[in-house]
C-alpha cells in the first residue's frame, strides 16, 4: 500500500510539473540586486522587486524582503518582464486547422488546449510566460484564439486569460488559395478570398438584422403581420454559432488576427474591413508590411512579424530584415513572434536582430517581445512591463537578454518559479521519466 501511494504521488509530481520546476509557490517572492529592465520605467541597477500574491507591489532600490518571503539573489543578472509570444500553436490537441470549410469561426482554440505539452516547458526555458494560441491558416476565416499563461502542469482552465483580446484567425494568400485549388473548391484565387470575406460579413449583417427585428418585436415596436402569426409572436430567428462570432466582429466585440504576406493583400483586407466597419487587430507575419506601413499605422493595427525569416515560399520573397524598424518608425506597434515550438525558446535573440538591422535601441527591441505583444493581446494592464500592480511575470537572465551569450536562469509567472536552470531537467528526460512511470 505504501509503495502504491509513493508511486501515485511521484506520478502526480511529474504530471503537474511540481517535481520539475515549481521551486517557490504561493505567489510571494523577493528579487534583489539585479539590473531591472522595466521596459516602461527605465533601467534600475541593483534593483529589487517584491511580489505578493502574484502581483508586483514594490520596485526600486534599497527594499527589504518581508519576513518569510523567499528571496532570489539576482546579483550579476538582468531582470525583465516575461516574454510574450503573440503567435503560437503550442499545446493544441489534434491539429490546428478546421479546413473542411473556408469559413469556420465557430471553432475555438480554448476548447483543445493541452496543459501537458512539453513545448510549454521549453518556452519557459526561454523566458516566455504567455502566448496567443491561434487557429491555423488553411482557410480564409478560421477559429477563435486563446491567450494563455504558461503555467506548465496546471489544468488548462488555469492557463487561460479570459479577459484578453478575443480574436478570430483570418488568412490571406497562398494558404487558403492552395487549399481551395487542391480540393477543387472555391476560392482558388486572391479575388476569391476577397469575395469570401464580403459574403461572410454580408450574411452576418443579415443575421444581425433578423435578431434586431426580433428584439423590436419583443418590445412591441413591430406588430405581427396577421392574426395567425400573432399567437406565437414574436418568433426568434434560428441561432447560428458561426454567424454569432461574425456578428461579434461587426459589433467590435472581437477583432481580426490575420495571416498575410504581400502588400496588395493587406490593402485588400483593409478595404473590405473598412466597408463593414470591422477592426483588424493584428497582421500576422506581415512580411511586406514595410511597403504599406502608413496604411497599417492609420488603422492602428499591430504588425506581428518574423525578424529575418523569408524566401521559404514565393510570397515570402520580398521580405527584408529591416521590416521591424521601418514599421516602427512609421508609427506601427510591432511584435516579434515565433509561430514555432522551437523559435519560442529564443525570442530574445530574435528581438536582438533589430539592433543589427536598423539600429533599434535595446529598449525598442525588448518592447517587441514584452509590452507590444501585451498591447496586441489587450493584457498590457497586467503584463509586459515591470510595474507596481502588474502580474509578477519575470524572466531572469545571467547576462543582458539581447546577448547571444546569455541564458535564462529563472522564469516566474505570478510570483511562482516555473523554470529554474539549476534544478531543471531537459524536456526529453521529463518525457522519458513520465513514460517509464506509466508502464
Amino acid at each position: 500500500m505504501m509503495k502504491k501511494m509513493i508511486y501515485l504521488l511521484f506520478l502526480a509530481l511529474i504530471i503537474t510539473g511540481i517535481a520539475i520546476n515549481c521551486v517557490y509557490a504561493g505567489g510571494d517572492v523577493f528579487i534583489k540586486n539585479g539590473t531591472i529592465l522595466t521596459i516602461t520605467k527605465g533601467v534600475i541597477k541593483n534593483g529589487c522587486i517584491l511580489i505578493r500574491n502574484g502581483k508586483i507591489v514594490a520596485v526600486g532600490k534599497d527594499l527589504t524582503a518581508p519576513e518569510g518571503v523567499p528571496v532570489i539573489d539576482a546579483t550579476g543578472c538582468y531582470v525583465m518582464p516575461g516574454i510574450i509570444d503573440s503567435h503560437s500553436h503550442m499545446g493544441i490537441d489534434r491539429g490546428i486547422n478546421e479546413a473542411t470549410s473556408q469559413v469556420t469561426p465557430q471553432v475555438n482554440i480554448e476548447d483543445v488546449i493541452r496543459h501537458d505539452d512539453l513545448s510549454f516547458y521549453r518556452a519557459l526555458a526561454g523566458g516566455c510566460t504567455a502566448i496567443q494560441n491561434l487557429h491555423g491558416s488553411a482557410n480564409v476565416i478560421g477559429g477563435e484564439n486563446g491567450v494563455l499563461k504558461l503555467k506548465f502542469g496546471k489544468p488548462a482552465e488555469e492557463l487561460l486569460i479570459h479577459d484578453a483580446m478575443q480574436g478570430v484567425k483570418f488568412a490571406l494568400g497562398e494558404n487558403p488559395k492552395r487549399r481551395g485549388a487542391e480540393s477543387n473548391k472555391f476560392p482558388a484565387s486572391r479575388t476569391g478570398i476577397s469575395h469570401i470575406l464580403r459574403e461572410a460579413f454580408t450574411q452576418a449583417k443579415e443575421y444581425m438584422k433578423k435578431w434586431d427585428e426580433y428584439e423590436k418585436a419583443k418590445r412591441g415596436e413591430i406588430k405581427p403581420p396577421n392574426k395567425w402569426v400573432a399567437k406565437v409572436w414574436p418568433i426568434p430567428p434560428k441561432k447560428d454559432l458561426k454567424m454569432e462570432v461574425l456578428a461579434d466582429l461587426l459589433k467590435g466585440k472581437k477583432g481580426i488576427v490575420c495571416h498575410c504576406y504581400e502588400a496588395q493583400e493587406i490593402e485588400d483586407l483593409f478595404k473590405v474591413c473598412d466597408e463593414f466597419g470591422v477592426k483588424v487587430y493584428s497582421l500576422e507575419h506581415c512580411l511586406e508590411g514595410y511597403k504599406v506601413a502608413d496604411i497599417i499605422a492609420k488603422h492602428g493595427t499591430v504588425a506581428s512579424i518574423f525578424m529575418d525569416f523569408w524566401a521559404y515560399k514565393v510570397e515570402a520573397f520580398d521580405a527584408i530584415p529591416y521590416n521591424a524598424v521601418l514599421l516602427t518608425r512609421r508609427g506601427v506597434t510591432v511584435t516579434v513572434n515565433s509561430d514555432s515550438n522551437e523559435r519560442v525558446r529564443r525570442l530574445f535573440q530574435e528581438a536582438a536582430k533589430a539592433l543589427k538591422y536598423g539600429n533599434m535601441t535595446e529598449n525598442e527591441a525588448l518592447r517587441m517581445i514584452t509590452i507590444n505583444p501585451a498591447k496586441d493581446l489587450h493584457i498590457d494592464d497586467r503584463c509586459g512591463s515591470i510595474e507596481v500592480g502588474k502580474d509578477g511575470d519575470i524572466a531572469i537572465f545571467d547576462g543582458h537578454p539581447l546577448s547571444v551569450y546569455s541564458k535564462v536562469v529563472k522564469t516566474l509567472i505570478e510570483g511562482d518559479v516555473y523554470f529554474d536552470y539549476d534544478k531543471a531537467m531537459t524536456a526529453e528526460k521529463v518525457l522519458a521519466k513520465y513514460k517509464k512511470s506509466t508502464r
